[in-house]
């Protein structure tokens, strides 16, 4: 395991474990700068952390449940270690960066399931850049369909189900529509963390968009960020911007009536510029289909093979390690780089559409952008039914809940075509209105200095330019992780 403890010397003394989750196609050493600030700040005494190992490199790519099935083992083998040398975990906390967000959501239902969260006090639950609504581009036009169709066949396992093309054990459903199912194992124990919160760019990430990162129904700063005037955290800036109201107050009227007169010109500059953003996307699709096509899908094939062909040892059991043990029923009635480039250089050419103005509330889901603040109040609470059925929220909380929860005050919101719905499905939409139900803290970043902020927010590797990252790490340790 990938875990520091004191030396065979010291008594044991911390009580709080933290996992860290890496990503598609990431490993252990993605998280290495967030692990040396959390050491920083807390001592080997008070913090044990544990960097997850058992699905680095290509593993990643053999589907979100064995991923978590593997996580889930990994924590409790390192529990029952750390129970040997004598250490007394009473908290978990768990982080999780882009896919190792949905990864660690799926093993903390198996951990519940199993008994863990009600011997251990979950305090932290913390996503940056996690694709909570899956990858795929909003769609209407036919460069979308065609790159949702392409990408989801590229990933194996893990991209059918990011894609949600996938139909998942005996439900019907794709699984991340499982995974936020209000009755199921992975919501009552999400529900159960103290502090919940995600952190999401605005900007350049051309892995995971805005609006699965943040669990939005818009993505109102996809274009030209810049032209907004953001209301950054102080001692933040210029990176994390406040959740509660994103932007300052309108600029003077003087500056309006400056940017109509160059409103004409910019709209013409900008149709230019939209047709210019999607070339990226058809030059791709020639060289992929005329020269690229052949190394990348032979990786593709190669890799989804072993990727097989580990699913099918996993399930016999043959990998060394039993895991049948997690295979508990999901819903309760009671209760590599130059791959990644080309994954992620593709995503980014793709535009989000949007639901036409006349769309009602029934295509977008029960919460409409009507009312837009953060997320749910943290004095919600949960209530448990005389019957000690599944805690449910209270009445007055879920209706706020159901709201949209990406805040722009009426007075600084700038009306454009973004502030409307984009085209997700219906199941996109309710894993939405399901997450925001139970309420999480939505901090929106914008790095600037780096055109990959997919990388920089958490400072995946030293580079000059992922600087900003440091920023919101710092953010998240002064105001969000509790010991």
């Amino acid at each position: 395991m990938e875990v520091d403890v004191v030396s065979p010397d010291k008594q044991p003394q911390a009580d709080h474990l933290c996992v860290l989750v890496h990503g598609l196609w990431g490993n252990p050493h993605h998280l290495d700068y967030v692990a040396s600030a959390l050491r920083e700040r807390y001592s080997e005494d008070r913090l044990i952390i544990l960097a997850a190992k058992r699905n680095a490199g290509s593993f990643t790519y053999d589907g979100i449940e064995l991923g978590g099935e593997r996580v889930a083992y990994e924590i409790e083998e390192t529990l029952e270690k750390l129970a040997a040398r004598g250490y007394n975990i009473k908290k978990l906390s768990m982080v999780g960066y882009s896919l190792g967000g949905v990864v660690a959501r799926y093993a903390l239902g198996l951990l519940d399931s199993r008994g863990w969260l009600d011997k251990l006090e979950p305090v932290n639950f913390t996503t940056f850049v996690s694709p909570h609504v899956g990858v795929r581009t909003p769609l209407k036009g036919i460069h979308n369909h065609m790159w949702n169709v392409l990408g989801a066949r590229t990933v194996s396992m893990s991209g059918r189900q990011l894609f949600m093309i996938d139909s998942f054990r005996d439900t019907g459903k794709p699984l991340l529509s499982v995974l936020a199912d209000p009755d199921s194992i992975f919501m009552r124990a999400l529900a159960k963390f103290k502090h919940r919160c995600v952190y999401s760019n605005i900007a350049n990430d051309r892995a995971t968009a805005y609006y699965t990162t943040a669990i939005s129904k818009t993505e109102p700063y996809a274009r030209n960020p810049e032209s907004f005037n953001f209301n950054y955290i102080k001692g933040y800036e210029p990176v994390v911007i406040d959740p509660d109201m994103h932007l300052l107050p309108s600029e003077e009227e003087a500056e309006k009536e400056k940017n109509k007169e160059l409103s004409s010109v910019f709209k013409h500059t900008g149709q230019c510029v939209r047709i210019l953003t999607k070339l990226p996307f058809w030059i791709f699709i020639w060289i992929f289909l005329a020269l690229g096509s052949i190394l990348f899908l032979v990786n593709s094939v190669v890799q989804t093979l072993r990727s097989q062909q580990r699913i099918r040892l996993h399930e016999t059991g043959k990998t060394g390690v039993v895991f049948g043990g997690y295979r508990v029923p999901l819903i309760v009635q009671d209760v590599r780089n130059a791959v990644e480039e080309v994954f992620e250089n593709v995503n980014a050419a793709q535009e989000p559409e949007y639901l036409s103005d006349d769309s009602n509330g029934e295509t977008a889901g029960k919460g409409q952008l009507r009312k837009r603040h953060t997320s749910s109040s943290p004095s919600q609470k949960t209530m448990s039914p005389a019957d000690g059925s599944t805690p449910l929220l209270e009445d007055s909380s879920m209706d706020e809940a159901e709201e949209e929860t990406n805040s722009i005050s009426a007075s600084s919101r700038q009306t454009s075509k973004e502030d409307s719905p984009l085209a997700l499905t219906p199941a996109q939409f309710a894993i939405i209105d399901s997450l925001n139900a139970i309420g999480f803290r939505k901090y929106p970043v914008f790095i600037h200095n780096d055109r990959h902020s997919h990388a920089a927010i958490i400072v995946r590797m030293p580079k000059k330019t992922f600087e900003e990252g440091k920023l919101v790490v710092k953010h998240w340790l002064d105001n969000e992780f509790k010991i």
